[in-house]
């Protein structure tokens, strides 16, 4: 039995790997592999919708020669090139491979090591023609001694992955996954049910719809047409402001989220974005999807007012400008409430700030925006990559009239890390020789932090009724902070199947808030498997 298997595993390996067996891509920042190719303008790619289609991405180029090394012998190429194990026919084929971080860390503030172990897999399957399946699954246990600690004891969540629960007195113990099914009838249409995350934007943040928080249900509809990408999104999210015993069942609420993004000309792109949050549960009892916001070809604003709600609905705008094929400029801007005359006296009032009596910052203008430069190949040097950003949203951005109509999930935010009420500049430099990659950031934040449970418009999951003040509302208020995180981390690519990499990395964070000043400094290398985005860079 023991020969037969080992037969068939054999023989499955044996297989070429080069299908089309996976639908889309990751989104990681760090090996963004196909981004220099998606940003010619002469591609006309939708760059802001993430994460990529495969045989989008095939025919701007060749996604398996990228990074390719020829070697001699079928396991060498398994190692460095392939997926570990491969199955194909002319109506089925799939892929397994392994998933893996083992981390340690170092921060001179603390008598102990931090480390990470996760292990699991990613299966990537075809179903006939049409249908398309992947499923990764990773089992975690962490133990953090250094900043880390303290934003995981008060989300109770492990950023971006999944609640846990306790793990040999003082670490952490959890596992997360993700998994979609995707029928794909034809090149316009594109119909994907599953559990995971989406991102909106050509940024490194997105003010729009990032994937920050954890992993959620969901459907997504995309059309291709002309030049035209429209998405349809809709989501469970769950509110975990509420602390319910073990075994509880948290809160949950709703998403409704529509994209179209127009390729006006080769080098223009805009977009246009909206979204609708509301309870699972209303006044009455259960409400559950509204069935209101299911056409999908309809604006939801107009909606939310015909049903009569106080659901949280927001609009937005993006653009990106390509110059040169290599530069590119780009943003965002989201509008959740205002009011235009007190958007005037805010104006006014920057101009002529020592008139008191007129009323800007009204706490209800709440809008936030985004702006940024990314370019490839800097100097002529090839894949030397640059982008600069800024973000910036008003207090009270994102948050409601209640604590769960607010759009975040599983404690962290749908938008920006910071939440709301913050200005940031980011600044990356990547670098790549062949397999070996470097990598350079440094953030800068300014934001005003909620203190002595007053609400200044920090907090996303507070109520913004519940207020300070109605006017005189700025950027900054409350406990001006000073947050800035500078990294540097060099890593060598084993196999871009999976991203699998060793890497060293150091990380200094410093926060400064009422004269005093701390500051940590971390020092990690280990091994792993980089699909997603873990942002720690708060």
């Amino acid at each position: 039995m023991r020969r037969v298997f080992i037969s068939v595993l054999v023989a499955m390996c044996s297989v070429s790997a080069f299908g089309q067996e996976s639908h889309s891509l990751y989104m990681e920042h760090e090996f963004n592999h196909f981004d220099r190719y998606a940003y010619q303008k002469q591609n006309r790619f939708h760059t802001s919708v993430k994460p990529y289609q495969m045989r989008q991405v095939n025919a701007t180029v060749n996604a398996d020669s990228i990074y390719r090394i020829d070697v001699n012998g079928k396991i060498p190429d398994i190692l460095l090139n392939r997926s570990w194990i491969t199955y194909k026919r002319d109506d089925f084929e799939f892929t397994i491979d392994p998933l893996m971080n083992f981390e340690l860390g170092r921060d001179a503030d603390y008598d102990n090591l931090s480390w990470v172990n996760t292990r699991g897999f990613v299966l990537n399957a075809r179903l006939g023609k049409y249908v398309f399946v992947t499923s990764d699954f990773y089992e975690n246990q962490a133990k953090f001694y250094d900043y880390r600690r303290g934003v995981v004891g008060n989300t109770k969540t492990i950023p971006g992955q999944s609640s846990y629960k306790t793990f040999k007195d003082d670490g952490y113990d959890y596992a997360w996954a993700d998994a979609t099914v995707t029928l794909q009838p034809d090149e316009h249409f594109d119909i994907t049910f599953g559990h995971g995350k989406n991102f909106i934007g050509d940024g490194y943040r997105s003010m729009l719809l990032s994937d920050v928080a954890a992993n959620y249900p969901f459907l997504r509809i995309t059309t291709d047409f002309w030049n035209i990408k429209y998405v349809n999104l809709w989501a469970q999210f769950q509110d975990f402001t509420k602390h319910y015993d073990y075994g509880h069942p948290h809160d949950k609420k709703w998403g409704s989220f529509n994209y179209l993004d127009w390729s006006v000309t080769p080098w223009l792109n805009i977009g246009f974005f909206e979204a609708v949050i509301w309870a699972n549960a209303d006044s009455l009892g259960h409400r559950g999807f509204d069935i209101n916001y299911a056409n999908p070809v309809i604006f939801t604003r107009p909606v939310e007012f015909s049903v009569g709600s106080s659901d949280n609905a927001l609009m937005g705008l993006t653009g990106k400008l390509t110059l040169w094929n290599n530069h590119v400029l780009y943003g965002q801007f989201i509008i959740d409430e205002f009011k235009l005359e007190n958007i005037k006296a805010g104006i006014k009032h920057q101009f002529n700030k020592s008139d008191s009596t007129i009323q800007w910052g009204w706490a209800a203008n709440k809008w936030a925006f985004q702006v940024g430069y990314k370019t490839f190949d800097l100097f002529g040097l090839q894949h030397l990559d640059v982008q600069a950003e800024m973000n910036v949203a008003r207090p009270f951005m994102y948050s409601h009239i209640d604590h769960i109509s607010n759009y975040g999930h599983y404690k962290q935010p749908l938008a920006h890390s910071l939440g709301c009420n913050f200005r940031e500049f980011v600044l990356i430099g990547r670098y790549n020789y062949k397999r070996l990659f470097l990598e350079a950031k440094h953030i800068r934040a300014m934001h005003g932090r909620d203190v002595a449970g007053q609400n200044w418009g920090n907090d996303i999951f507070k109520s913004y009724t519940n207020r300070q003040q109605e006017y005189y509302n700025e950027i900054g208020q409350g406990q001006k902070v000073i947050l800035r995180n500078t990294s540097a981390k060099a890593a060598f690519l084993i196999n871009p199947r999976t991203n699998m990499n060793v890497y060293v990395g150091f990380t200094r964070r410093s926060e400064e808030a009422d004269g005093s000043k701390n500051a940590n400094n971390l020092i990690t290398f280990g091994l792993r498997t980089s699909l997603q985005n873990i942002y720690y860079d708060f």
